[in-house]
């Protein structure tokens, strides 16, 4: 079926994005090296040519890209010889600069690496920034702004979808205040820096790209409601909701929650959840609004106990100034007391005092 889509003048897209969708996806990397390309509308003949080490290097990013690609060594499987590996660093440093300096506007963001690398290893250098090219324009372009803005926003959809499906489910998450950022990692990154199985991998890769641009959201969604018993049986606390939701269990069968999530999203279309996920967000930024004043008026509260504590030593020698002048008067006035007596005076305490 999926050659028979491949191999038609043109090819049939819509039979093919059907196909990547249902279950299996588009089954081995041989066909995704052809697929891929077709789903994204890549003229594979038209791939411009690298620019030059000089443009790479010279970009912004560039140091920072190095950086990520040298801690990315678990990306690559298990048993690959080094200088294969290193070969494949190179080529995906290469990658995403070419990409970078292909659209000045896009700014590189950590877990970019991520998603390249899983192209790179299934379909080699020149279609992986083909593919990478069509992505950052739309799938993945809101992670790509100066800011993380349209990406907390797309956060702001969890909940209102786990809401609908599970009321029960999103009150508890919104008392416990797990909030979710948990799963920022699995948007960005296309669920690439946190599943250890490649081929888990690379079926969602099949299910993305056939998809809305938020269907990632949704599954995170659908995750989360498949977990949903194991997650009500936890505390109702940040620290313990957080850490249970933060990893995604190796056993977690992909294949199903690639369903499920197609059919929250036909249930619950982006353009119905929009609302719900603007007021999301603007409960987010109050709530980070109120915190910034909280941790404001800790620091001016601080600040005035260490001014106190620092002014309170001036106070100390003030006070054993004030005690040795008196204790000074005391005895002047004692000694002046004691002599007069011994000649036989009667002291005049007033006019001594006053003159």
């Amino acid at each position: 079926m999926i050659l028979k889509a491949l191999d038609r003048s043109p090819p049939d897209v819509a039979t093919l994005r059907q196909l990547a969708i249902s279950r299996g996806g588009l089954l081995d990397n041989s066909l995704r090296q052809r697929a891929w390309p077709t789903l994204l509308d890549i003229d594979v003949t038209q791939i411009p040519t690298k620019p030059d080490e000089e443009t790479l290097h010279g970009h912004r990013d560039y140091q920072q890209v190095v950086l990520d690609v040298n801690r990315s060594v678990k990306r690559f499987p298990p048993g690959m010889l080094e200088e294969v590996r290193m070969s494949y660093q190179d080529q995906l440093i290469d990658c995403i600069m070419w990409v970078l300096v292909s659209h000045p506007d896009l700014h590189y963001y950590q877990g970019f690496h991520d998603v390249v690398v899983t192209f790179l290893l299934v379909i080699g250098e020149e279609l992986t920034y083909a593919v990478m090219d069509k992505l950052t324009q739309k799938h993945l372009r809101d992670f790509m702004e100066v800011t993380m803005e349209k990406t907390n926003y797309i956060l702001n959809y969890l909940l209102p979808i786990i809401g609908r499906a599970s009321p029960d489910l999103r009150e508890f998450l919104e008392r416990s205040e797990v909030g979710n950022v948990f799963c920022l990692s699995w948007l960005i990154t296309w669920y690439g820096h946190v599943l250890s199985d490649f081929k888990d991998i690379v079926r969602l890769y099949d299910f993305f790209i056939a998809c809305d641009p938020l269907m990632p959201i949704y599954l995170a969604a659908d995750i989360v409601l498949f977990r949903e018993k194991e997650v009500l049986a936890c505390p109702c606390e940040m620290p313990f909701v957080h850490k249970l939701l933060s990893k995604i269990p190796d056993t977690m069968p992909f294949e199903l929650l690639t369903i499920r999530a197609g059919d929250l999203f036909i249930l619950y279309p982006p353009y119905e959840m929009e609302d719900e996920a603007r007021q999301q967000y603007e409960r987010h930024l109050e709530a980070i609004q109120r915190r910034r004043e909280e941790i404001e008026a800790l620091k001016e509260a601080r600040k005035s106990a260490a001014l106190a504590r620092s002014r309170a030593p001036e106070r100390k020698e003030m006070s054993l100034l004030v005690k040795v002048t008196v204790c000074t008067l005391i005895g002047a006035i004692s000694a002046i007391a004691i002599s007069l007596l011994r000649n036989g005076a009667r002291p005049d305490w007033q006019a001594w005092l006053w003159t």
